[in-house]
């Protein structure tokens, strides 16, 4: 699995030489740092369990998409012959956010989500995506770390905004 992650990083590196805006190469840049950042943070912390389950969460992001991307086969927006649908760059980015919120809690997400929404957005203004293709990736993304990743130290902190009230829901499992 550790090789596979490091392709997937080396590829998605490779693209930020070829673009052709900082806008996009910024994006480029982002949707290969934010999925290193929440699996070093495994590292740093030696959290073995949540490398294991950064494992199961990126693998399954990446092998959602790109078979979504060789069955759809939808065509990019600027005419490259790649396959556009779903985007690769925001299921890769939403993934390791979504990793980190779920594992470590939302303090540590704030940034790696805004990331990943600008690494969404950066897709859409360089032309390389429609706007349904990273809102597919985002739920990609989302929904595989949300799967398969639990908390740290079972401890969960969660947002809450309702009608009339805004707070925080703290969860701790014996």
């Amino acid at each position: 699995m550790k090789k596979i992650l490091i392709a997937a990083v080396m590829l998605t590196l490779a693209d930020s030489m070829y673009a052709k805006s900082d806008t996009e190469k910024i994006g480029d840049i982002l949707s290969a740092t934010i999925p290193i950042a929440a699996y070093g943070t495994t590292l740093y912390l030696d959290d073995e369990e949540g490398q294991y389950q950064f494992y199961k969460s990126y693998g399954t992001t990446l092998a959602v998409t790109f078979a979504l991307k060789y069955t759809v086969q939808e065509k990019r927006p600027d005419s490259d012959d790649t396959d556009s649908f779903p985007s690769g760059h925001t299921s890769s980015a939403f993934s390791g956010a979504t990793f980190i919120y779920k594992r470590y809690g939302f303090k540590y997400a704030a940034i790696p989500y805004l990331c990943a929404i600008y690494t969404g957005y950066s897709r859409v203004y360089s032309d390389r995506h429609f706007t349904h293709d990273v809102i597919a990736g985002a739920l990609i993304g989302t929904a595989s770390s949300w799967f398969f990743t639990i908390p740290y130290k079972n401890l969960n902190i969660t947002p809450e905004v309702g009608a009339g009230y805004k707070g925080l829901q703290f969860n701790y499992k014996w």
